[in-house]
């Protein structure tokens, strides 16, 4: 598959750290063309500007906070058409204590409805911390990657992305769990100070031998 990661920071590199372990093409757009360009080189991937021109995969992963996935969305969302739009994000407060979106809804069903429909929305990759996804083990166990959409077809691009590349994707059912999904993240998010675990640690999904 040809994969597009629109975002130069930690997510990026530890998602197309996965992306290049699955022997899958990987161009890196980002503000920050230095900063892109980097990671690209580092990755063995591709960089390019971020222009609509050069949103070429067919998975394109939103690897941007909750904000800035918006307006990328809304600036490119005649580039976005037609593909499938990882959304890795998780609209937290600025305290960090909730999640700035009203329990009926998710981050991802957001930028569904701000794409109209013409983009396949697939929420993964955000129960995830950066490092672990670069690693992708902890603690001696596959990351998991759990993955909601409405669209099979999509979801199962995003399943085999993340197989591909040594993790565990597991099919969480329909976009609506985003909503759980981003609850399960800030929890993991909020434990990391109590627990002293540095961003280090990840959800599992242990199914009975």
């Amino acid at each position: 598959m040809r994969i597009t990661i629109i975002g130069n920071g930690k997510m990026a590199r530890g998602i197309g750290t996965r992306v290049r372990a699955g022997g899958h093409a990987l161009t890196i757009l980002g503000q920050d063309s230095a900063k892109a360009n980097q990671l690209a080189a580092e990755l063995g991937a591709a960089a390019a500007p971020l222009e609509p021109a050069f949103i070429t995969g067919e998975v394109v992963v939103l690897a941007l906070p909750y904000r800035a996935a918006l307006e990328v969305a809304t600036r490119f969302a005649p580039a976005l058409a037609n593909k499938v739009v990882v959304d890795i994000s998780n609209p937290l407060k600025p305290t960090y204590d909730g999640l700035a979106v009203s329990a009926d809804t998710s981050a991802a069903e957001e930028l569904q409805k701000l794409l109209a429909g013409k983009a396949l929305v697939v929420k993964a990759f955000n129960t995830a911390f950066a490092s672990t996804l670069v690693e992708g083990k902890v603690g001696g166990q596959v990351v998991d990657v759990f993955v909601a959409g409405d669209d099979a077809r999509a979801k199962e691009q995003v399943l085999r992305l993340a197989n591909d590349g040594g993790l565990h994707g597991v099919d969480v059912g329909p976009l609506a769990r985003a909503r759980q999904l981003e609850h399960l993240a800030l929890l993991g998010i909020m434990l990391q100070q109590q627990l002293g675990t540095a961003f280090n640690t990840g959800w599992k999904l242990q199914l009975p031998l």
